[in-house]
């Protein structure tokens, strides 16, 4: 509001110091709204496609799963929009379109398998998921509050880890509670709980851990740190194989102590502890892989996929993955019209990602890790964007979880890698992985949303700062003017 008066000798109006314009504060939830809408319809496109490849004809329960897709992304937008206005506006879409992809492979998949049905249970851990991922949002106002329970996170990762270990093994690995028909996989969760006592630890102690002790056999380039601050590392390695041998479990050994030399170089910025890091990797793997059968197994597989074959015993899982991407070429057969399904008992859960290939193709393929990379990156510019060490190294934890383990199960049923019994995230057949999956989607969009609307606040004061000065400088000018011409009515006179 401005107020106007008038100069005794002369009329001429003077302007009052204006208060600075507004400045709208950009969410982008509109855009994320926008996004949500393809995210939704995409894989109800791609569950009528299934339909019309099978019977030729659209489902009957297609309009059931579109409505029910689209009421889960519906109470996850409305979350965010109340509670994270300023959230990255890419996150929440592409996780809805991959956990509905993830239903739609899983339902084709059940055409084949009548007697063995996985869509309706993982629609149900989805809606679960949504659900966390929602009280999530709404209830943890600030990230930095799990700061507080680094230590008790550390310790109930662990018993997480150990449980399985107190249960029979389930096609040759220790990695599941079955209790009355019901079964869970403690080692998603724990490895969300690994991320916040890791990105905990090393906040607290990025310092110390830059400090090096004594040279290794008198290199100067070489230097080791003191064994104070090698201790946790060593820890960590020791404890990653001793999962590897108790539970048999390649994948989640090779995740965790991934994740913690990932966070440990961004904490330090020391690139030596990636070598060593590797190291250490490459010499447990090998130890155990030649010790350990169910190990050694895997990894004969993975040397010699067609051994098989050539003893005249037909074709293992991953030599019929690999046909499975053969097959699909560069756009592949079409949803519903690939032959997958005879890798066998694990084309759900670990092979799911040869239906994917051979469905879509090198094309879809390529689309799936698009999506798979632009949740990582996301992750990794909210990690950039945050000024708190912990949540900086919380929100880059949470992306490499998601990148370690897209590459591990990527890498596995292509034949980069031995193959590990994980589950592609959103994607595969799993309650405990995708329930873990929306908490990572939860966290990130948490602290998104502070990085970000630090950031747009920060502008906005700017903006008003230099608003208000500008219309000060203009005042104080017209005020000057009005009073040169004062002084000239004055000098002539009457």
């Amino acid at each position: 509001m401005t107020k106007a008066g008038t100069s005794g000798a002369s009329g001429t109006s003077v302007a009052a110091d204006p208060s600075p314009p507004a400045v709208r504060l950009p969410g982008r939830r509109g855009v994320e709204f926008a996004l949500l809408t393809v995210a939704v319809l995409l894989p109800v496109y791609g569950y009528c496609a299934v339909g019309l490849a099978r019977t030729g004809s659209v489902p009957p329960g297609a309009a059931g799963y579109g409505a029910g897709l689209a009421v889960l992304a519906l109470f996850a937008h409305l979350a965010v929009r109340l509670r994270a206005p300023y959230a990255d506006p890419l996150l929440l879409p592409i996780a809805v379109l991959l956990n509905g992809l993830g239903l739609v492979l899983i339902y084709r998949l059940d055409l084949e398998t009548p007697g063995d049905r996985a869509a309706p249970a993982q629609l149900v851990w989805s809606t679960l998921g949504v659900g966390l991922f929602t009280a999530a949002v709404l209830l943890l106002r600030d990230h930095r509050v799990l700061q507080r329970y680094t230590y008790v996170s550390m310790v109930a990762a662990l018993v997480m880890l150990a449980l399985p270990i107190l249960f029979p093994a389930v096609n040759g690995a220790r990695i599941w509670i079955r209790i009355a028909g019901f079964s869970i996989q403690p080692g998603e969760f724990a490895k969300v709980l690994l991320a916040v006592f890791f990105a905990g630890y090393l906040a607290g102690n990025r310092h110390a851990l830059t400090y090096t002790g004594r040279r290794l056999w008198g290199l100067k380039r070489v230097e080791l740190p003191t064994g104070r601050v090698l201790g946790p590392i060593a820890a960590i390695w020791l404890l990653s194989v001793g999962v590897l041998v108790l539970e048999r479990d390649l994948g989640t050994s090779l995740l965790f102590f991934g994740l913690f030399i990932v966070l440990l170089y961004v904490a330090t910025g020391r690139t030596g502890w990636i070598a060593v890091g590797l190291l250490l990797a490459v010499a447990g793997a090998v130890a155990v892989g030649r010790l350990e059968p169910h190990v050694h197994g895997r990894v004969e597989d993975w040397l010699h996929p067609f051994a098989s074959i050539e003893a005249g015993g037909g074709p293992g899982q991953l030599a019929q993955s690999l046909f499975s991407f053969a097959a699909g070429g560069a756009l592949g057969t079409g949803l519903g019209l690939g032959h997958s399904v005879l890798i066998g008992f694990a084309v759900k859960s670990d092979f799911i990602l040869a239906t994917a290939g051979e469905e879509l193709g090198l094309a879809g393929l390529t689309a799936l890790f698009l999506l798979y990379g632009l949740l990582v990156e996301r992750g990794y510019r909210t990690g950039l964007a945050l000024r708190d060490p912990f949540g900086r190294l919380l929100a880059t934890g949470l992306a490499s979880i998601v990148a370690l383990q897209v590459f591990v199960i990527a890498g596995g049923v292509t034949g980069l890698i031995p193959l590990t019994g994980m589950a592609m995230p959103f994607l595969a057949q799993g309650g405990s992985s995708v329930v873990a999956n929306w908490i990572i989607v939860a966290l990130l969009i948490r602290m998104s949303d502070s990085a970000r609307g630090q950031d747009i606040r920060g502008r906005a004061a700017g903006r008003r700062a230099r608003a208000g000065a500008g219309a000060g400088a203009g005042t104080r000018a017209n005020k000057g003017a009005d009073a040169g011409a004062a002084g000239r009515v004055l000098e002539k006179g009457p």
